[in-house]
């Protein structure tokens, strides 16, 4: 079965026959032993490290299908190399630039985005509130910020209700993981490990979703939430905001409450904190972990694995686009 592979150290990759060669590379330029990976196993690249290649491996890359997913240094997401299109729909690329043209359709879209995204919050919150964590106040708080949802006719004036019931949920963390102080969301860099935390596992949630994407007809980049840009791969965004909930915060309470992650997996520079190649790795084994995890589907009556469901999410979209069947974000049941 194929797999996303991580890069985390610098170094060389190239192609070894139907095979690709990394080689990692130090700060004085000596290598290190080279390790091979079978081209059929590979799904996705993550690189965090600099990477030396050229553009016959990208090629080679293109014919077998593998994207590559570029970070920087504050592991920030910063692009991607995909092969080129395969799936293509004209008629569903013309609905999706009309559902977002028309204001009523794209307010529609963006109020299912919003909404499943903070019933997956509350979702979250009342299964700590059964184990005593005291998270009743912003449980309330959210449900009334979710009740003004529907009454919003501008995506701008839903992205404010989106903010609030963000910052209140965030303001329960310290109750569900009181291993770190957490005094509210920061990026750019994150100054904590909990910011650090939150960016990095974001980050990843937001490229497999733009993975799962590129497995459909849709166009990543017209959004319906988010506003289209340049340089970003919108609708990514988009999905990401249903998905956050269940696949990073999840995470997040998992790997501190469990110790999997402590003080020392992290590293701190000025006005940062981030976290250390052995927190990365220890975050990525989880993250593969939980996402070909399986749950029991109640509309399709078989497990499927957590993956699968964003590519699911992406199947429901297009069939809204469509006018095949309404669109309704994903809501946990668990």
């Amino acid at each position: 079965m194929k797999k996303s592979f991580y890069l985390f150290n610098p170094g060389r990759l190239s192609r070894k026959d139907n095979t690709l060669k990394f080689v990692p590379v130090d700060e004085n330029e000596n290598e290190g032993q080279a390790r091979y990976l079978p081209i059929e196993q590979v799904a996705n690249l993550y690189v965090f490290g600099s990477l030396d290649s050229n553009s016959a491996l990208y090629n080679f890359l293109g014919k077998n299908g593998i994207g590559v997913h570029f970070f920087d240094y504050y592991e920030h997401y910063t692009g991607s190399f995909y092969p080129k299109e395969y799936l293509h729909a004209g008629q569903l690329h013309v609905q999706q630039s009309l559902h977002y043209s028309d204001p009523k359709k794209r307010i529609t879209l963006a109020q299912d985005f919003i909404n499943a995204g903070a019933f997956n919050m509350l979702k979250n919150l009342k299964y700590y509130q059964n184990r005593s964590k005291n998270t009743a106040e912003e449980i309330l708080i959210i449900e009334e910020l979710i009740n003004q949802i529907k009454q919003t006719t501008r995506v701008d004036e839903l992205m404010g209700i989106e903010g609030n019931i963000r910052q209140v949920y965030y303001s329960a963390f310290n109750k569900i993981i009181p291993t770190f102080p957490f005094n509210g969301r920061e990026r750019q860099p994150p100054t904590d490990p909990i910011n650090a935390l939150i960016s990095f596992c974001n980050m990843i949630c937001y490229t497999a979703c733009l993975d799962m994407l590129y497995h459909t007809q849709l166009d990543p980049t017209i959004s319906f939430l988010h506003e289209p840009g340049v340089r970003r791969y919108s609708l990514a965004l988009d999905v990401a905001e249903i998905f956050k909930p269940i696949l990073v915060d999840r995470l997040i309470f998992s790997l501190v409450n469990k110790k999997h992650i402590q003080v020392k997996h992290f590293r701190s520079e000025v006005n940062a904190c981030l976290l250390k190649e052995s927190g990365r790795k220890i975050v990525m084994k989880a993250w593969d972990d939980k996402l070909t995890d399986t749950i029991k589907h109640r509309k399709l009556g078989r497990h499927v694995s957590y993956k699968h469901l964003i590519k699911l999410e992406c199947y429901k979209l297009s069939k809204h686009l469509m006018s095949i069947e309404k669109y309704q974000g994903f809501k946990a049941w668990w």
